[in-house]
């Protein structure tokens, strides 16, 4: 429930941030989806509050979900360090480190993103559109791919159809 007030907490001043903005650079976004920066790119005048706005809430949600993921693995390797078994202790880093994996292949990509559109305004449109679009997608796609590699099964299945040497 906190992650979904913070969400809407957060989300729900775009719209009404938007409707201020005379847009005198056509009705059409350079983008495949509707993403806010997208739209007040079409807007004439001043832009700067929505700018810091929309860096701000980026930084504050990641700042703050890695600062609850720190807290929660401090905890976690108090917990692993205090198993007497070096096979569960192994294990549970193995787990920790995929985790950790998935993690940076959320937020760096965010991250990257809304810095880009910040620090890089005058770049190629096409830039934004292929940073926007890989924000969205590299995550699902590696998600599986860091949790496959922990899996025997998985990982032997597949090194046995690269490896296969069939004549």
């Amino acid at each position: 429930m906190a992650a979904v007030a913070r969400a809407v907490t957060l989300m729900t001043p775009l719209p009404f941030l938007l409707r201020g903005f005379h847009y005198c650079r056509g009705p059409v976004i350079a983008h495949c989806y509707c993403e806010h920066m997208a739209v007040v790119r079409l807007a004439c005048g001043d832009t700067r509050f929505n700018n810091i706005y929309g860096i701000a809430v980026a930084m504050f949600i990641v700042v703050l979900d890695l600062l609850f993921v720190i807290l929660s693995y401090v905890f976690i390797l108090q917990a692993v360090l205090q198993l007497t078994s070096d096979e569960a202790r192994y294990k549970a880093f193995g787990t920790c480190v995929s985790h950790i994996g998935a993690i940076l292949a959320f937020y760096t990509p965010v991250v990257i993103s809304s810095v880009m559109y910040r620090a890089a305004r005058h770049a190629a449109p096409h830039v934004h559109i292929l940073l926007a679009n890989f924000y969205l997608l590299f995550p699902p796609m590696v998600n599986p791919i860091i949790y496959g590699v922990k899996t025997k099964q998985i990982r032997e299945r597949v090194l046995g159809v690269f490896l296969r040497k069939d004549v």
